[in-house]
């Protein structure tokens, strides 16, 4: 277990430099940071998808 030690990315100031980067561009510099943005927004456009392919189907079937 990390109990915190000696960072000379922090002593340097690039963890900072990175994280205002990062807030900056609004895309998380961190693989695990995109997989996390990525999945809020996929999660939100699932339910918006399935409505309009509920609708979709349904004009299909008064058209036909």
């Amino acid at each position: 277990m990390n109990l915190g030690g000696f960072s000379w990315k922090r002593l340097l100031g690039i963890s900072a430099m990175k994280s205002r980067i990062s807030r900056k561009i609004g895309v998380p510099l961190t693989r695990s940071g995109r997989q996390r943005k990525l999945g809020k927004a996929l999660g939100c456009l699932i339910p918006i998808l399935s409505v309009i392919v509920l609708i979709l189907i349904l004009v299909l079937l008064i058209i036909l």
